[in-house]
């Protein structure tokens, strides 16, 4: 392994994975000295072959990050995850290319290009994905009308949420309330 104890981490994107994350990784016998979004810090150097550690990842959907473009894109994506759990508590419409640009302190055209060609997909379509991965979460998970949902992720309107939602995922608001009744 590298002369370093901190591992950077490719698709950690809420806590349930630094759950996960903290309980693979002790069953590897490493001892963390903090774990947060993309990054952990082990307590000491390990003994363990990095490949090791790769493949224990892997098979949980991780992997360690390497290149900068690729710790660009996982910062980017890390900013995109807080500010939708901001935007659900307090209500606020933010405009993700202002709030990316500046906590980066780059252009975001070209953030958003380098994040298409090492994400495979455009930051938008990401973006959307994220919010509607919420949007179905809180349709099965809670009581909250497609309305309120719209509101607190910053739509326009319900109507527009409903039709993202149908063309992304292909289902409706109702299939998901229907999976919660279920």
């Amino acid at each position: 392994m590298k002369n370093t104890s901190k591992l950077l981490i490719k698709g950690m994107v809420c806590n349930r994975c630094i759950y996960v994350l903290t309980d693979e990784l002790s069953k590897l016998g490493l001892l963390i000295s903090e774990i947060r979004l993309g990054e952990v810090v082990l307590k000491e150097k390990a003994a363990i072959d990095e490949q090791m550690i790769r493949n224990v990842l892997q098979e949980i959907g991780f992997d360690i990050l390497y290149n900068k473009k690729q710790q660009l894109v996982e910062k980017i994506k890390k900013i995109v995850a807080r500010a939708i759990s901001e935007q659900m508590s307090t209500g606020e419409n933010i405009k993700f290319s202002l709030l990316i640009s500046r906590e980066l302190h780059k252009d975001y055209d070209s953030l958003s290009a380098l994040f298409s060609l090492v994400h495979g997909s455009t930051l938008e379509k990401y973006i959307i994905s994220v919010k509607l991965d919420k949007v179905k979460e809180l349709l099965m998970h809670t009581d909250q009308s497609l309305s309120e949902i719209a509101y607190t992720l910053g739509y326009s309107s319900p109507a527009h949420l409903s039709n993202q939602l149908k063309k992304y995922t292909g289902f409706t608001s109702s299939y998901y309330k229907q999976l919660k009744q279920n």
